[in-house]
């Protein structure tokens, strides 16, 4: 092991709880032992996902949100006994690993729950609302502090929380935390002042309004919280550990919109700032918790709590820092946590652990690898949301996700063995196969690897000198510095399965090649635009490839992912741009999570970029285009270059065969899950 990580495998204590190293698997939702989006129950999956980062050397585990009322069918948690019997033998399996586990607990979501377009209808119709409650209630899953609109969509109102509701919640709490000490587990952590959930929409000014006892005045706003704490300490003892996930500041405007990190104090707080946050973490402290698991950030301001690529690294950590100096309980930071800045951290005593998640998606062993000096076995993870919170929303749709998307979220975008028990658990084939594959792009090389822990010979054909296919040029930023390392950790696969890539080889017919199986990975090509040639035009290939052939004044058609990537790029270089899209917003896409979207909605309306929105290109001039918007508004955008980037089309060698397999953006263009997973379940087949 690295001598500068030692530091992160030392002992601390929760309480008298001692916790073997400073690493904490942090909670993610959808992998809730006790289900999900699903009628309670102990759920085995998440259980062996659990159990087998508990054999890789994790300290603390704690799984994703249970919440207090099921979701589906409105029974209590704590009603459900036979569930903990099932937790309590589980519980003997984990200690033998040396791990300890908390159960996070939630009171709810409040107006962060994240409606689909079908439970919108509900939400608005009191009628089918009624006629549905037995089964979803929907009204209770968005009740808040007050009467507030919805994050996913504002016209849907979320009614307030009744007094009596929230005594049935804290009562609750403080039940299921006894079954779960009855249980074995280790502490409970109540979800949550953090992100702007329920409990954090009571503690905050521009979330609350209530009038009565739990409104107002500092101690009313934070009276929710120290109440469930305080039943939980005299059901459970003063000595049963509770953590607290809480958010140090809201990094919050308003509602919808949220602070990036550039702006720093130079933004009027709505929600929690640094001089109330000191306040009330020893406040809450004070009332019985025994610890903090941190970060920043509400849904408003998303991307502090599930840090995009735009983020930086460790961009929590000064915070969470500065608020340790107000508290006696251990705190632990996470968002985006780097294994150098946490390890100097805690040795010097400035944060207790290192909060990781979506790591341990990507890869069960990364911690055994750090152990082993074996970081470049790690596989990374990109931090693109794609697989394992996918909730979109854009204008004019609420949550644009199936409801099977949202039940099966903490999926890997990368690995599609997380969370899916042994469903796609690799196993030798029957039979060796000769595999040829044409194209060393991601979905190339996935399926490369996969066919070789299957036992087959496998030979890449790539028409250029390197692997990565255009993902090279779609890694081209300053901040996709996660997948280079991608890119990387696939050439060490392969070299490590001795698989064949023959670099500069073009093939231009099938029938030069020997195999049993093939893979075609040949990705896909640029949607053009005839535009003239009076300003120089490009696609967003060719500026990723050289970003100096662009002037001053860019124009980009195209607001979707790629666009807007580029015009952030553009926009942090300097440069001024303006974005022209056909759609009603910006990034209109599924499989694009909300903490993604509205960083970069965020930046181009704090940096006044030019957007604009149900809107094309009508006439190209010298000095400028002219644009007009569906309205029939036209308007004249001077500009140098133009970037067009309006998506991609297959691009296959050959579209059907015997023993041809189409896979990755050859098949169908999406992203990177897409390219993965298809090539993945193609190769497994085998």
């Amino acid at each position: 092991m690295n001598k500068e990580y030692e530091s992160l495998f030392t002992p601390w204590k929760i309480r008298d709880v001692e916790i073997k190293n400073r690493i904490v698997l942090c909670p993610m939702g959808g992998t809730s032992l006790f289900g999900w989006m699903e009628p309670n129950h102990f759920d085995k999956t998440a259980a062996q996902f659990f159990l087998e980062r508990a054999k890789n050397n994790v300290g603390l585990i704690i799984p994703g949100i249970a919440p207090l009322r099921d979701p589906i069918l409105n029974r209590w948690l704590y009603k459900n006994k036979r569930m903990f019997k099932e937790l309590k033998d589980y519980m003997v399996e984990i200690h033998k690993t040396g791990a300890k586990l908390f159960v996070q607990l939630t009171a709810g979501f409040g107006r962060s729950f994240a409606i689909t377009e079908p439970l919108k209808i509900l939400a608005k119709n009191r009628v089918l609302a009624a006629l549905a409650k037995p089964i979803v209630d929907v009204r209770y899953l968005c009740a808040s502090p007050s009467e507030l609109p919805s994050r996913w969509d504002d016209s849907v109102k979320c009614r307030a929380l009744t007094k009596k509701e929230i005594e049935k919640i804290i009562y609750a709490y403080a039940q299921t935390a006894k079954l779960c000490k009855e249980a074995g587990v280790d502490g409970v952590e109540v979800h949550a002042v953090h992100e702007g959930y329920v409990l954090d929409q009571f503690t905050l000014k521009y979330t609350n309004h209530r009038t009565d006892e739990y409104g107002g005045s500092f101690e009313n706003r934070y009276r929710f919280p120290v109440e469930v704490v305080k039943a939980i300490k005299k059901e459970c003892g003063e000595n049963y550990p509770v953590s607290l996930r809480y958010s140090v500041v809201s990094k919050t405007k308003g509602f919808d919109s949220g602070a990036l990190p550039e702006e720093k104090d130079n933004y009027k707080e709505a929600g929690r700032d640094m001089c109330e946050s000191e306040r009330a973490a020893k406040y809450l402290q004070d009332a019985g918790y025994d610890m903090l698991n941190a970060d920043n950030g509400t849904y408003d301001a998303w991307y502090w709590a599930h840090p995009p690529v735009y983020m930086p690294n460790n961009c929590n950590l000064e915070d969470v820092e500065h608020i340790k100096k107000f508290v006696d309980i251990p705190v632990v930071c996470a968002g985006k946590m780097q294994l150098k800045e946490a390890s100097e951290a805690i040795r010097e005593g400035k944060i207790d652990a290192m909060g990781v998640a979506r790591q341990f998606l990507t890869d069960a062993s990364w911690v055994t690898k750090v152990l082993e000096d074996r970081e470049k076995d790690i596989m990374p993870c990109i931090h693109c949301h794609n697989g394992c919170f996918a909730l979109t929303h854009y204008k004019g749709v609420a949550n644009d996700e199936s409801l099977s998307e949202v039940m099966h979220m903490s999926r890997c975008a990368l690995n599609p063995t997380t969370m899916t028990g042994d469903k796609y658990k690799i196993k030798k084939a029957d039979k060796s196969k000769n595999i040829a594959i044409i194209g060393a792009g991601i979905g190339g090389m996935e399926a490369a690897r996969v066919a070789a822990l299957r036992g087959h010979k496998v030979t890449i054909y790539e028409k250029s000198n390197r692997v990565g296919g255009v993902f090279n040029e779609a890694a081209n930023f300053d901040f996709k510095d996660k997948d280079k390392e991608l890119i990387n950790w696939y050439k060490n696969q392969l070299d490590k399965l001795n698989i064949e890539i023959k670099f500069n080889t073009e093939i231009r017919d099938i029938s030069d090649l020997d195999y049993d199986e093939l893979f075609v990975a040949t990705g896909a090509k640029a949607r053009k635009l005839d535009l003239g040639n009076k300003i120089k035009t490009i696609d967003a290939i060719d500026y990723l490839k050289d970003k100096t052939q662009v002037g001053n004044n860019i124009l980009i058609i195209g607001g979707g992912l790629t666009g807007c990537e580029i015009g952030y790029d553009l926009v942090n270089a300097g440069k001024e741009v303006s974005i022209v899209e056909l759609k009603q917003d910006l990034m209109v896409t599924k499989g694009l999570c909300l903490a993604n979207s509205s960083y970069l909605r965020d930046f181009f309306k704090l940096h006044q970029t030019d957007v604009n929105l149900d809107s094309q290109v009508k006439e190209v001039k010298d000095d400028g285009v002219i644009v007009i918007s569906l309205d029939g508004r036209e308007k004249f955008i001077p500009c140098d270059t133009i970037i067009v980037s309006i998506g991609y089309i297959p691009n296959p060698l050959i579209t059907k065969g015997k023993n041809i397999h189409i896979i990755g953006d050859a098949a169908k263009v999406g992203n990177l899950k897409n390219v993965i997973w298809g090539a993945y379940l193609e190769a497994y087949k085998l």
